[in-house]
This record gives C-alpha cells, structure tokens and sequence, in this order.
C-alpha cells in the first residue's frame, strides 16, 4: 500500500540501494515508526520496505516482552516500546531434521553470523544451550536457521532484537535474527538517543541522489551484471570441457575394454584350436597304441 504523503518522493532502482544509508544496515527504530513502513509497486519480492523512500530490510528495537505465545512451528514475542504500539516479533521453532541432539553447533559465535549488516555488538542469543532433548522446542534464526535459546526471554525482560521486516495481514512484523537482553536504563536511553539522531539526522529527510551518482549506480550494476553473466559463461565452459574430458576418457576406456575383449577372444580361440589338436594327437596315439597291442 503506498501513502498518499509520499507523493514527489524519488523511489530509486534497486541497483542505487546500495548508496542508501539504511538499506544493508541495522535501522534503530521505534515501535510506531516500524507500523509505518510501506511496501511499494515495483519493489514486489524484493523483501523491501519503504519509510518515506528510504529502503529498509534491517531493524533494530528495544521494548519489554509483553506477552510470549507459542503455536505452531514459532513463538511470537510481543514487545512494547512505549512509543504507543506494540509489534510481534517471530522467532522461528526448528525443523525436526534440525533437531540434532548430537550437533554441538547451537550457538556460533555472534561475529561468524553472516545475516544482516556486521554489528560491534555481541548478542547474547548466541548463549550456548544445554543438549536439548528430542521432544525439546528448538528456536533458529529466521535466515540462516542459527540455532539460538530465547527460554530467558519471558514477559517482562526487557530485550533489543534485530531482524528482518516482514508483514502478515497487513500488520507489521519482526522476524528474529539476534537478541540481547537490556540491564539497565542507560543502555536503554543510549538506544533511544541513537534511535532519535537517526531518525532526525537520515529518516525524517528524503533520501536524494545527483543524476551522475544514478548513472554511477547504474554502470556499475550493468558492469556487475556483465561480470557476473562472464563468470556464468566461463563456469558454463569449464562445466562443458569437463563433461567432454569426461565423455572422452569414457570412450577410450571403452575402446581399451574392446580392443582387450577381442585379444582375449583371439587368444581364447587360439588357445582352443591348440586344444582341438592335442585332443586330436591324443586320440590318434591311443588309436595307435590300442592298434599295435591287438
């Protein structure tokens, strides 16, 4: 749905979204704020939204668990930030096949996950979990399904999650990729200052590009389409020459085969003739000697 409000804003073409300063970045925002987004026409599978025609993919909020429901295959964490709305926040439950009691990888290192912008930050839903049993609910992370424990996130923890936007019936949502629990007010009210600058310093103000940069943006994107399309292409003919390598050691093994059959077949036929007359010398020397005893 697009807003009304928008109307003279430039929606560039994905190919600029990497000048954005939100796109591939953890985007500090309010709960209200997040409600706001907007998908827009043109942009369709792109897991993109729009605040004003800024694209943003990354949040990061903080808010007080107000209400934890577990259904089916996800547990849906309801914050509240206090900015007068509350957002569901959906941590993914495992995979039965992914629930391998014996695999030791349930919480990598926060610097070696590889979902979403880098962070400074270490995210304690990298806390490595007991062996859960079988019959254990196991909670992943929405993109790269990391393993992570959330039993200590309960109503009434006060958390700072990050993730991916995503909406569901119309309704925003958060799908989990980290979390950290927030102790105390100051690193609350550090958040909130960061999230307001933001807000005020980049939001707020309508993301503009020169002409010059747009056509930069562009070349460059043709030029990476072109490299990729040549390493397709050169992937394409070292697939070909392997299958051909391929192809001819299978015929010259098979004429080797071949050429081995038939010198087996010639010395099995010579070795049978060679047998014909032995048995041939033998019976005469038998009829011979049986001849003189009579």
């Amino acid at each position: 749905m697009e807003n009304p409000n928008d109307a003279g804003l430039i929606f560039y073409p994905a190919y600029c979204f990497k000048a954005s300063p939100t796109h591939f970045a953890w985007v500090k925002m309010a709960l209200a704020d997040v409600h706001r987004l907007q998908r827009r026409k043109g942009f369709e599978g792109q897991n993109v939204f729009f605040y004003k025609n800024h694209p943003i993919t990354f949040i990061s909020v903080v808010g007080v668990i107000v209400a934890r429901t577990e259904i089916t295959r996800r547990t849906i964490l309801t914050i509240d930030d206090g900015s007068e709305a509350t957002l569901d926040v959906i941590v993914l439950q495992a995979e039965p096949k992914e629930k391998n009691p014996t695999d030791t990888t349930f919480a990598p290192s926060s610097k070696s996950l590889s979902t979403g912008p880098s962070s400074n930050v270490t995210d304690i839903s990298t806390e490595i979990p007991e062996t859960p049993s079988l019959n254990e609910t196991i909670h992943v992370s929405a993109t790269d399904r990391t393993i992570i424990n959330i039993s200590s996130l309960q109503p009434g923890t006060m958390i700072k999650v990050k993730g991916t936007v995503n909406s569901f019936r119309s309704t925003m949502q958060m799908n989990l990729e980290r979390f950290s629990i927030i102790h105390d007010t100051n690193a609350e009210m550090q958040f909130i200052d960061e999230r307001l600058r933001f807000l005020v310093d980049v939001l707020s103000i309508p993301w503009v590009l020169t002409d010059e940069e747009v056509d930069a943006l562009r070349i460059r994107a043709l030029k990476d389409d072109f490299d990729l399309d040549e390493e397709r292409k050169r992937a394409e003919k070292r697939g070909k020459r392997r299958l051909e390598m391929e192809e001819r050691d299978q015929r010259y093994i098979q004429r080797k085969y071949e050429k081995e059959e038939r010198k087996r077949a010639k010395v099995a036929g010579i070795c049978k003739e060679d047998g014909v007359k032995i048995m041939r010398d033998i019976r005469k020397r038998r009829d011979f000697s049986s001849g003189f005893v009579g």
